[in-house]
């Protein structure tokens, strides 16, 4: 569907606009909707019009044709404007009628993979969303992820029970990797006669998401889905970041201020730290520019080599006789077609089915020694490594994440209830929308370093772009 573009800006500015740009419309990408397959529904005024809380004022409600801007840089001479319409999203927020009558609604949330910061936030905000401003009283926790459909009995959540939550890290539903049954997660779903799904989890959740909402419509299920991406990496496409990679990132700058400590504390000292990223490098790179300790940075995106001119080795050789320390920091994902790998290793996977990544950070620390050993026999050196992952992933979320952690989850709650379904909840260009989980489910969010923020990363280390020629 294609609307106008000043009909876009209009909706989400408030205000009429004459579009300078070259093209005159975006595409708005529809969003599942029960009654896109279930005709006999019935939509009822929302409740928030008698909340004691809230009093719905002009503009309180959102409209269908309220929407979001995917794109909003433009290149106004259009030498570099994108072929093609920008992508227009449908903003998130309550709306004037739902298709649940929170009296019978039955809401499910369950957690999924590793950990993350916020993850117990998320959980209680949907508990309280759902009970405080809908009404909601059956709400019930799916224990040990996936699995936990048809292996556990769900637990019932309140307020009360879930008030002091979001100062705990972890997820209080506890979670697991893998266990992804399709028939017996439906067939567990009609069992308890969940009509409301709320699911927490990274790229692989999100996949899950998907099969999960199209064997729902398959059947023909009342039951609204919804995907809430939560990856500490920040690797989610198309919403601007993941909850807990703020408070990640400020993790990550106390790790990196030690191993600086560590390295000036030392003759000819390295300060290693391998933080949290498998396919991108978006904890490192934040973290470095925010505490500006950092020498080199090795990312997933961005190759690097250890031996000859312009490597690594060269490199840091360089650093230690200008300024006697080096900070360098590797992420998780990084180097690891360097890494010597058994036949049986080059096969493993885990319960998710990602390949299992060998350990860059002992790998890197064990090069360096033997580099130094071999060409500077007769002095000093020392590698300080520090890897602060499980610190990372466990620590209860900063304010920002917060913060950030209770509008993602009421908007969620909110499309919900208006019968949407089958969609994730997120931030574009920081307004609150919601997206096709497909589109989710099928998307990266990689480093480019091609753009400004890896030349920034560059100018702040000065570490080679490691291009052999």
């Amino acid at each position: 569907m294609a609307i106008s573009l000043p009909e876009a800006a209009t909706l989400v500015a408030g205000k009429d606009l004459e579009s300078p740009l070259s093209f005159s419309n975006v595409h708005l990408q529809k969003v599942h909707h029960l009654t896109d397959y279930l005709e006999d529904l019935h939509a009822q005024t929302n409740p928030l019009d008698h909340n004691r809380y809230f009093h719905a004022t002009e503009g309180f409600y959102v409209s269908p044709t309220d929407v979001v801007l995917g794109q909003v840089a433009h290149d106004l001479s259009g030498k570099f404007s994108s072929p093609t319409p920008p992508l227009a999203y449908h903003r998130a927020g309550p709306r004037k009628d739902i298709f649940f009558e929170p009296q019978n609604t039955r809401a499910a949330i369950i957690t999924c993979g590793g950990l993350c910061p916020g993850m117990n936030t998320v959980i209680r905000e949907l508990v309280v969303g759902l009970w405080e401003l809908y009404g909601v009283r059956k709400i019930y926790g799916v224990v040990a992820g996936y699995r936990g459909f048809y292996s556990m009995e769900p637990i019932e959540l309140n307020p009360k029970l879930v008030h002091n939550w979001h100062k705990r890290g972890g997820t209080a539903l506890e979670t697991s990797r893998g266990g992804f049954d399709l028939d017996k997660i439906v067939d567990s779903i009609e069992h308890h006669e969940f009509n409301q799904v709320y699911i927490i989890g990274g790229d692989g959740t999100m996949r899950g998401v998907v099969k999960i909402f199209n064997e729902i419509l398959r059947r023909r299920l009342k039951v609204g889905v919804v995907g809430i991406p939560k990856t500490v990496d920040n690797d989610v496409g198309i919403i601007d970041r993941s909850f807990g990679f703020q408070t990640a990132v400020e993790m990550a700058q106390q790790a990196i201020s030690a191993a600086h400590v560590e390295a000036e504390s030392a003759v000819n000292g390295i300060g290693l730290v391998k933080l949290m990223g498998r396919s991108t490098g978006h904890i490192a790179l934040h973290a470095i520019l925010s505490s500006r300790d950092v020498d080199c940075c090795l990312i997933p995106e961005d190759k690097f080599y250890l031996e000859g001119k312009g490597g690594l080795f060269e490199f840091l050789e360089q650093r230690l006789k200008e300024n006697g320390h080096a900070v360098l920091v590797v992420s998780e994902g990084a180097g690891q077609d360097m890494i010597p790998r058994s036949d049986a290793q080059k096969e493993e996977r885990d319960e998710s089915g990602n390949l299992v990544f060998l350990d860059v950070g002992p790998w890197l620390k064990s090069e360096l020694k033997n580099w130094w050993a071999r060409d500077h026999p007769n002095e000093l050196f020392t590698v300080k490594y520090i890897d602060p992952t499980y610190m990372i992933r466990a620590v209860p979320a900063n304010a920002t994440d917060n913060l950030y952690c209770t509008l993602l989850a009421h908007s969620a709650i909110h499309g919900v209830m208006a019968g949407y379904t089958g969609f994730v909840a997120g931030p574009i260009n920081g307004i609150y929308a919601y997206i096709p989980v497909e589109e989710v489910a099928k998307s990266k969010n990689e480093v480019n370093t091609k753009d400004h923020k890896w030349a920034w990363v560059r100018s702040v280390t000065n570490q080679p772009d490691f291009l052999k020629g």
